[in-house]
């Protein structure tokens, strides 16, 4: 991994943000997109994934022509409510307040506005980053690589006093989730798509790039979670979604 600058802080709180509703075709499942928010007494604001490309909240249809994304499944509902900017607003923060964005995976959902944070260094997985372009989606449409400084994970590490990135190769080239302490809720496990849904565990990984790597890293991180007493929250949990507090709130 290259020499990165760990967080000078600790983390103090943690939300969710909400990027919108899709509903896969497989089983119909209707998943909530998401991304993160921590930050630490220190002042640091760290955002882990963007959510689908703002083309989508012009017009969703059309978006998803573009991208032969209707294959897949298809968007219920990402708006301009659901844009990052929008969603930091709501905890009273501006995209320059960003101080490090993570980037989990690069598909469709997580990777829409990596370009949108151009003073925030870029975390991501050397596997992911090494890529020709971000994963984005199998359609007719490419993304490239915005000009960014990456900071490139090839390892399990510790961010920062209480903030850990692990590397789970699996669901995507170079999947990372990231356990979080916190002061009042203690840790909590952000799998990412590492484990979109408890079910998957069950169901094998059944659809992932590297389906014995998911089964491995997918076992491996709810040992995790058992062995610390860690809330989990799963990448894109239909049972979980609805129910799952979210910006303006805060996990504290």
């Amino acid at each position: 991994m290259e020499n990165i600058t760990r967080l000078k802080g600790k983390p103090i709180r943690l939300a969710v943000l909400d990027y919108g509703l899709f509903q896969v075709h497989a089983n119909d499942r209707i998943i909530g997109i998401c991304g993160f928010v921590i930050q630490t007494d220190a002042g640091e604001t760290v955002l882990i994934d963007t959510g689908f490309p703002e083309k989508y909240a012009h017009d969703a249809q059309a978006a998803t022509q573009e991208d032969d994304l209707g294959s897949f499944g298809r968007v219920l509902s990402v708006t301009h409510d659901n844009m990052p900017a929008a969603q930091l607003a709501k905890l009273g923060l501006t995209p320059a307040d960003v101080t490090l964005m993570i980037q989990s995976h690069t598909h469709i959902d997580h990777v829409g506005h990596m370009d949108a944070f151009p003073n925030a260094p870029i975390l991501i997985s050397e596997a992911e980053r090494a890529l020709p372009r971000p994963l984005y989606w199998s359609g007719k449409q490419a993304m490239e690589w915005p000009e960014a400084h990456y900071v490139l994970v090839g390892a399990d590490f510790e961010l920062g006093a209480g903030f850990e990135v692990f590397l789970c190769p699996g669901h995507a080239p170079g999947q990372l989730a990231f356990m979080i302490d916190l002061p009042d809720t203690g840790p909590v496990l952000l799998t990412s798509d590492a484990i979109s849904r408890a079910s998957e565990i069950d169901e094998g990984f059944a659809g992932s790039w590297d389906v014995p790597l998911a089964i491995h890293h997918g076992a491996r991180l709810m040992q995790i979670a058992d062995a610390r007493g860690a809330q989990v929250i799963f990448g894109h949990s239909p049972e979980q979604w609805p129910n799952l507090r979210k910006a303006p709130d805060w996990f504290t």
